[in-house]
């Protein structure tokens, strides 16, 4: 890899690195942020995620930032799912989807 590859990458990942936390801070904190601050982390967020970038950069970014994590696997859930995801996660997330539409189903009927 070239020096400016390698410098294209680290500046790829200290950016997408600073954005992710930035959307963790704000979707933690009890300050307030308006909505169009955080519409623009996200759509900030989701272009550099969208950019090819080394499987161990991504992974390091996931660890630090769930909100990133979750992004990504609902950016890419066509090709792979919620391969972010435990299974055992995945299966208790369907079951409590499938139990609020019955609910609500039963209640359209009363």
């Amino acid at each position: 890899m070239s020096v400016s590859n390698v410098d294209t990458v680290r500046s790829h990942a200290q950016a997408l690195l600073s954005l992710a936390r930035l959307l963790d801070h704000v979707e933690n904190s009890r300050a307030g942020f308006n909505a169009d601050q955080y519409q623009v982390i996200v759509a900030r967020l989701k272009v550099l995620l969208a950019e090819p970038a080394p499987e161990d950069v991504l992974q390091a970014v996931f660890k630090l930032s769930p909100s990133a994590a979750l992004m990504y696997e609902n950016m890419f859930y066509e090709q792979a799912g919620l391969s972010r995801s435990s299974l055992e996660q995945s299966i208790e997330s369907e079951q409590l989807a499938v139990q609020a539409i019955t609910r609500i189903a039963q209640a359209s009927r009363n």
